[in-house]
């Protein structure tokens, strides 16, 4: 979906990526990772074709964005870190004519199938003026689900949210990938998130991918598998587990599991799995510091003040 391969670009004479990789494969979640100012949101203005390379390769959704931009920004979601609405203008509204400037008609039940996913119910006919910053996020989200969109790029879509909404948003990101022919692109500072949802990462530092990979082979190259606990509805049946996950212990309702060294699939893999195994989670958490510890590591290593203040 997404394939980018030595990417330079620069900025009124200022060179700001200095060779970017990034390959995204239909129905992974992949974690864009990085220190403020690594080149992540100009990496993301040039899938979109708002900004030209200077030299490598990029292909989004198999269209060049050099003379596919349109193209490919109409099959593309995109929600911004700092997301701007009329807010004069009610959710359900603002929906409608953000959907007509794709010319896609959207219908009450739409709508309101739309919002309820995204976790705005009836407040939503407030006008968005009112709304927390919460809301607006969630707000944010549908607008870029609202074109029915291939690709999803998100610039950290849970700030504002509270633990439950950080959760149903992940739910919500895991069901749109689970569709198969459909991907995310997740620029985070939040690890946790990226722990939880994503089969492949990119981390870059001061305008280089430093590496990338699936999730699961690059903490397998720490020698560490990744631990979770998951509060799970009744007792599931614990015989028929997935390959690659180990069940290490059950402690007041909450079910302590590996996901073992040297497996290449993500954590949404695995959670998809158990759902379809009768495992009814409702709320999973990383006990693992693996991936802080991998991130920490690369970008500190990039910056040897650093290395010498830790």
């Amino acid at each position: 979906m997404i394939s980018i391969e030595n990417l330079h670009l620069g900025i009124e004479r200022k060179e700001i990526l200095k060779g970017i990789d990034l390959h995204l494969e239909p129905g992974d979640i992949y974690g864009l990772l990085g220190p403020n100012g690594a080149g992540k949101s100009t990496t993301i203005f040039a899938l979109l074709g708002l900004r030209a390379r200077e030299s490598g390769q990029i292909s989004v959704l198999g269209h060049d964005p050099k003379s596919h931009a349109a193209q490919i920004r109409g099959a593309v979601g995109v929600m911004p870190e700092h997301a701007g609405f009329y807010e004069w203008m009610t959710a359900p509204a603002y929906l409608r004519w953000y959907g007509s400037l794709y010319r896609q008609a959207q219908t009450e039940k739409d709508l309101r199938i739309l919002l309820g996913k995204v976790g705005l119910g009836d407040e939503c006919r407030c006008t968005i003026g009112t709304y927390s910053r919460g809301m607006k996020q969630r707000l944010a989200v549908a607008r870029a689900l609202v074109t029915h969109p291939k690709l999803l790029i998100l610039d950290e879509p849970t700030n504002g949210l509270d633990p439950k909404g950080r959760r149903e948003m992940h739910d919500l990101l895991l069901e749109f990938a689970a569709e198969g022919n459909t991907g995310v692109l997740l620029c985070t500072h939040l690890l946790d998130d990226v722990d939880r949802m994503c089969d492949r990462i990119g981390i870059m530092d001061r305008g280089r991918t430093r590496i990338e990979g699936r999730l699961g082979e690059l903490l397998t190259e720490q020698g560490a598998g990744q631990y979770y606990r998951l509060r799970v509805e009744g007792a599931p049946y614990t015989a028929d587990l997935p390959m690659g996950l180990s069940l290490r212990d059950n402690q007041d309702g909450w079910w302590r599991v590996q996901l073992q060294p040297g497996n290449p699939n993500g954590p949404s893999f695995f959670w998809e799995e158990l759902w379809r195994r009768g495992w009814h989670i409702l709320e999973i958490r990383s006990e693992s510091s693996s991936l802080e510890d991998l991130y920490l590591n690369i970008t500190a290593s990039n910056h040897p003040h650093l290395q010498e203040a830790a």
